[in-house]
């Protein structure tokens, strides 16, 4: 269990808010909670992104790009609070260098650029990716020590160190505080992420199969409010894991087949299988197709059979979040992809 501490004093709502990532799944409802609390928001967005999950908001959009640091000066101007969520979410590419030049690089390059408009504080959003993990059924927390260097992709390696280059950045003019979510699920994931596209075709009954281990699910809008507290309340330096319910990979299946009303699945694929399929499909995507394999080896490796279950405990502890019943999330995602998958607008 991680160490509680004394709570921090609440700093007021920001008058403007920074947001990168702003189109994305965890940032699309950060917008949603900001604005719903009278917080003004500026999007960062890439040039010729229509940004479908902004369509509803009044906001300021800024186009810019963080790897060259194109427009992020303008995106920050009148702000005091910066969100930085952008980042290349991929596990696979067939530019593996531009996984690191876009979350390590584009990472340096808002916490300079933060600095330089005179900015106190910055969320910087990474993931339970760059935390490691603890045999068996153990929770990892904060403190856990990164150890998935044999088995990570470039993603999970790039969330690390990009971690660390956001960090490395804060001094007495710049307060960083670092979020780690969890496996996010819930309405309104346009991409889908990998999570989502696993439940979407679990809901549709394209993935009638079982895989062995676990995982720990976090409601999006869940972690989304918790980005405003770690904000208010977080403490410089300090990383906090947004987790929801750890969650067997049978459960979860089991939960989405109930919620889209149909026969739970009960083929059972061993590991060494999936291994051996996620093999297949990245080396097709390397050499044939040129796109986005169903899965990879890596991303087996680092899901299949083992139980990436976290601690939360310091995230509601020192910050206030709330997590609401595994149910609910499991129901407003598969209600949200089975009628509303084609949509643009959040519920």
């Amino acid at each position: 269990m991680s160490t509680s501490q004394p709570e921090a004093e609440s700093l007021p709502l920001p008058k403007c808010a920074a947001v990168s990532g702003a189109s994305g799944f965890i940032g699309a409802h950060l917008v949603q909670h900001l604005l719903d609390q009278g917080v003004a928001v500026s999007a960062l967005i890439l040039p010729g992104d229509a940004a479908p999950a902004l369509a509803p908001f009044e906001l300021r959009r800024v186009h810019g790009n963080i790897a060259s640091g194109d427009g992020l000066d303008e995106w920050m101007k009148g702000c005091d609070a910066v969100f930085h969520l952008a980042a290349v979410y991929a596990l696979w590419s067939p530019e593996p260098a531009k996984i690191h030049r876009v979350n390590v690089g584009g990472t340096q390059n808002v916490m300079r650029a933060a600095r330089a408009a005179g900015i106190r504080r910055v969320v910087h959003t990474s993931s339970i990716a760059a935390v490691g993990s603890r045999p068996g059924r153990l929770q990892a927390n904060e403190e856990t020590r990164f150890d998935e260097w044999e088995i990570a992709d470039d993603y999970v390696r790039s969330k690390y160190v990009s971690e660390l280059a956001a960090l490395a950045e804060r001094d007495a003019d710049l307060e960083v505080v670092v979020v780690n979510p969890a496996f996010p699920l819930g309405p309104g994931d346009l991409a889908p992420t990998p999570t989502g596209r696993v439940v979407r075709d679990m809901a549709t009954g394209r993935l009638p199969v079982l895989i062995d281990g676990g995982l720990n699910v976090v409601d999006v809008r869940d972690a989304a409010r918790a980005h405003l507290l770690a904000w208010q309340r977080g403490r410089s330096g300090r990383r906090y894991i947004l987790a929801g319910h750890d969650v067997t990979h049978r459960d979860l299946a089991l939960a989405v087949a109930s919620a889209a009303g149909r026969r739970p699945p009960r083929l059972r694929v061993p590991a060494a299988a999936m291994i051996a399929a996620g093999r297949l499909s990245e080396r097709l995507a390397d050499r044939v197709t040129h796109r986005n394999p169903m899965m990879t080896e890596r991303a087996v490796r680092y899901t299949v059979g083992r139980y990436l279950w976290f601690d939360g405990s310091r995230s509601r502890q020192e910050l206030g979040m709330t997590v609401r019943p595994l149910e609910q999330t499991v129901h407003a995602a598969v209600r949200w992809f089975l009628s509303a998958s084609d949509s643009a607008n959040l519920p």
